[in-house]
């Protein structure tokens, strides 16, 4: 296998030539070129105009997306960081539009993204009066990023936006939030860039490496449970190696479609919200567990059920070893056998030159778990006229091979991953900490990252009417994804679990839509209304033709609430007290007005 450099590498910068006396907006532009920064994402506010024009200077090397709304916007960035494995940059006013867009660097914080946000700041003379639109950033963006600071002096522009990027793209990657005080932007100091840091990533230790191949050969049922962030190219390809010629059996966390082969005999499903119910039954069978590069949280673990909670002076109840590049995450749920912090794409590198058994004793049970995957992937009769299992097999043979797939949060996110094998150089992401409005600029922002490659989202009802005005930012810089509406009329998931607590009992969670073909028609899209089967794929086609952004709308059955069950099927189960509530009296009809006489 050829060699490759374990992190995605930063794009050459150039930092000789700028000299002289610069304000600081326009150092904050450069500090970004020479980090290889590239993109930025930003709804332009006042507080940072100064900003504006350096980044106007730096034009040619620094692309700006200018979005409509600022949780859109980040969320771009995210999804840009995500696919890339390298940060993009996203700029915000202060106040609202930092508000706005906290939900995209708590989306980037959960899934481990790299990811820059620059949010306006207020004069720091003002500090502490409550100035217009003043927040403590530091205090706000506290939980919710690796690192938060403030400038406030412009001679250390290039030492903290450097420092920022190590930050955001070093052991687990994560989002950086940099406020910008207003009258910094505006003040001229002569100081030098700074580009990027070579550094060495941690890479697993030798012994480790054999105490891991010893605990995998003692083994009778493995499984291999692959997440994280930031995966080079080499280092996936690796990792398949090696599960293939050890014959493992793979499963991928909550959301991490992206990172294995699921057309390999090895794939055996996904383990997150919605996952195959018979898979989760096995996974208890396992009596080793290779968790690497995921963070086994509550929707890997099933909400903690899977694995045993770590005890003091014990370990788990069956053998964990945890592969991750942050040592403070091994052990913080569940204590593991075996802990071994290194980049994932160099752990995957020596994992791949580790000599496999010649019979790999638990064979049958990679082949029972195969098994299940495919048979969880046959079309059921669903009621209705629109079978949405169907639609995703259609929708598989219609991908192009190198197709990047965004998923908004809700019931509908579970349709793609069951019933499609996502290929290799496929893509497939979405918020594994359940953001509503991540689909769409999802796509935009992967879209822009990547303009030659076939881009789809996915996303409800719900959600698209919460970010779905984005779309104007696909016209606006010239990309055209596709769009997916799973539409049901109703907040899906919210509703299931209702129905699961409070049957019959219907409150908040019905929605009124607007026809969302003709929502992508009035900014002079493509627009279809699908709701039979054999209508999605020339629907789908005719969108790919028509080389425009597209808004494709799915109209459910809303009955069927999940692709495993029904809201009819969840009240016939509910317990005898959950009877249907009475209908409403109807108020008694009043005698009909007589007419009045008309005036003479």
């Amino acid at each position: 296998m050829a060699q490759a450099k374990p992190r995605p590498s930063r794009p050459t910068a150039t930092v000789a030539g700028n000299t002289g006396a610069r304000s600081g907006g326009r150092l904050i532009a450069d500090a970004l070129v020479a980090q290889g920064i590239d993109h930025v994402f930003a709804v332009p506010g006042e507080s940072y105009l100064d900003v504006l024009e350096g980044l106007y200077a730096v034009r040619e090397k620094l692309k700006l997306i200018t979005c409509r709304f600022e949780a859109g916007a980040v969320n771009m960035a995210e999804a840009y960081g995500k696919l890339n494995g390298r940060p993009a940059a996203a700029f915000v006013t202060r106040g609202p539009g930092a508000c706005h867009g906290a939900i995209g660097v708590h989306v980037a914080f959960q899934d481990s993204t790299p990811m820059l946000l620059f949010v306006g700041q207020i004069p720091f003379e003002e500090t502490d009066r409550e100035s217009f639109q003043e927040v403590d950033y530091r205090r706000m963006f506290a939980p919710l990023a690796k690192w938060v600071t403030q400038i406030d002096d412009a001679k250390r522009i290039p030492e903290l936006i450097a420092h920022a990027v190590d930050v955001a793209t070093s052991g687990r990657p994560g989002p950086v939030v940099i406020a910008i005080s207003e009258e910094m932007q505006k003040h001229l100091v002569d100081v030098p860039d700074i580009g990027p840091a070579e550094v060495s990533p941690p890479h697993p230790d030798p012994a480790a490496l054999e105490k891991f191949r010893a605990l995998l050969l003692k083994a009778q049922k493995p499984l291999a449970i692959v997440g994280g962030s930031c995966w080079t190219e080499p280092g996936r390809a690796a990792i398949r190696d090696f599960m293939t010629a050890w014959n493992l059996p793979a499963t991928v966390g909550f959301r991490r479609q992206s990172l294995y082969d699921q057309t390999s005999e090895t794939f055996v499903g996904d383990l997150g919200v919605g996952s195959d119910p018979a898979l989760v039954a096995m996974v208890k069978e396992a009596d080793l567990i290779l968790a690497i590069g995921t963070r086994l949280g509550e929707p890997v673990s099933q909400g903690y059920t899977l694995f045993q909670a770590a005890k003091a002076g014990s370990g788990s109840g069956v053998p964990i070893i945890h592969i991750y590049p942050d040592a403070a995450e091994i052990g913080r749920v569940y204590r593991p056998a075996l802990g071994i912090v290194s980049d994932l794409n160099v752990f995957a590198l020596a994992a791949a030159k580790m000599a496999p058994p010649k019979k790999p004793v638990w064979s049958a049970w990679t082949r029972e778990l195969r098994a299940l995957r495919l048979a969880g992937q046959a079309v059921p009769n669903y009621e209705g006229t629109l079978n949405l299992a169907q639609c995703m097999h259609d929708l598989a043979r219609l991908l192009e091979d190198d197709a990047i797939l965004t998923c908004d949060a809700g019931n509908f996110a579970t349709w793609p991953p069951r019933f499609v094998n996502f290929k290799d150089g496929q893509r497939f992401i979405g918020p594994t900490n359940g953001a509503m409005g991540y689909g769409v600029p999802a796509a935009i922002g992967a879209k822009i990252a990547h303009p030659d490659r076939q881009v789809i989202g996915f996303v409800g009802d719900g959600g698209f009417l919460m970010t779905g005005q984005e779309l104007a930012t696909a016209f606006h810089h010239g990309v055209a994804p596709i769009i997916l509406v799973f539409n049901n009329s109703m907040y899906g998931t919210i509703r299931m679990y209702q129905e699961r607590t409070y049957p019959f009992h219907v409150s908040g969670t019905a929605l009124t839509n607007p026809d969302f073909a003709k929502f992508i028609e009035a900014f002079g899209g493509h627009g279809e209304v699908v709701s039979d089967t054999a209508d999605f794929a020339p629907a789908f086609r005719r969108a790919v033709d028509s080389g425009r952004p597209a808004v494709i709308e799915l109209r459910m059955n809303p009955d069927q609430i999940t692709s495993r069950t029904t809201i009819s099927a969840m009240r016939a189960a509910a317990r005898p007290a959950a009877t249907p509530p009475a209908p409403a009296k109807r108020p008694a009809k009043r005698p009909a007005a007589r007419p009045k006489p008309a005036k003479r």
